[in-house]
């Protein structure tokens, strides 16, 4: 388990067909079912110690094609956690108030407080990604001097994934932790799971059109993907490929990435009582006792 962890992280080299995405002889669903009921157990368990700790934030940011597994990774490995201390942003097209911003300023906003979890489901990488792909969407942006596609500028996205490297180095340093996890899933699983939305009666709602509109460009999204984790997987921020194609495996290894990285901050610990409270902790307990 622990080498096929390692072989889960990445950095500028990362190349996306040298990582699978299914990993079934390394793991089976079973054991990946009975592992994250305990894990998320476990994570719960430090979720409180952080939340009242109240020195560090944990943000966990989700990116993956359509059908992924985003939704049911967030429900099942966050199962266990106080809802008072994890809130889920799902980011969807920007509104017309959020446009009159900056791209990152809606993230930030959404940032999560000292002492609680924040989960990101898609991220301000949506804008390295689905505006590459789509380049028109930027001209919403009313950026001064890009009143056309032909007028972003060659260094454009390179600009952005400093400007995303910096936003990300800035949130670390005041105290959030940052996980990026790529939701890495094979364009055949895409197509099993696109097919069963459509057969299933129970997830009909799930299925859009516009779905295979974007499925008949995986290839330049993948060429994106790649580009965008190259150039922003850093030390302090980096990015784990998970493989996806089986979800009871993913949400395993999202679970255990999660544990072990939290596990490391030994200076996450409950508060000590105040001295001028525990000098009296006697003469209190006896006053609740006798005046019942």
């Amino acid at each position: 388990m622990k080498k096929l962890l390692q072989k889960l992280t990445t950095d500028n080299q990362f190349i996306m067909e040298n990582h699978p995405t299914d990993v079934r002889p390394d793991i089976t669903e079973e054991e990946a079912i009975q592992g994250l009921k305990k894990i998320r157990k476990q994570i719960a368990k430090i979720q409180d110690v952080i939340y009242a700790h109240n020195r560090y934030a944990v943000l966990i940011c989700f990116q993956g094609m359509d059908t992924a597994g985003k939704d049911s990774l967030i429900r099942e490995v966050f199962q266990k956690f106080n809802a008072r201390g994890v809130v889920v942003h799902s980011f969807k097209t920007p509104t017309s108030k959020e446009l009159q911003h900056d791209y990152l300023w809606r993230h930030a906003v959404a940032l999560p407080e000292k002492g609680k979890f924040g989960v990101f489901n898609r991220t301000h990488y949506e804008n390295v990604l689905v505006t590459r792909v789509h380049p028109e969407y930027i001209l919403n942006e009313n950026i001064p001097g890009i009143d056309a596609v032909e007028d972003i500028p060659k260094d454009f996205w390179k600009t952005r994934y400093e400007q995303i490297n910096a936003f990300e180095k800035h949130v670390v340093k005041n105290g959030t932790i940052v996980f990026k996890f790529f939701l890495h899933l094979s364009k055949d699983e895409q197509k099993d799971r696109l097919l069963r939305r459509l057969e299933k009666e129970k997830h009909n709602w799930k299925f859009s059109p516009g779905d295979l509109k974007e499925r008949a460009l995986w290839d330049e999204y993948m060429n994106h993907y790649q580009e965008a984790i190259q150039n922003t997987s850093k030390k302090h921020a980096p990015w784990y490929i998970i493989p996806s194609d089986s979800k009871p495996i993913a949400r395993y290894l999202v679970a255990k990435i999660i544990l072990d990285k939290l596990k490391k901050y030994k200076d996450i610990q409950y508060p000590e009582m105040p001295p001028e409270i525990e000098q009296h902790k006697a003469a209190y307990k006896r006053e609740l006792e006798n005046n019942g």
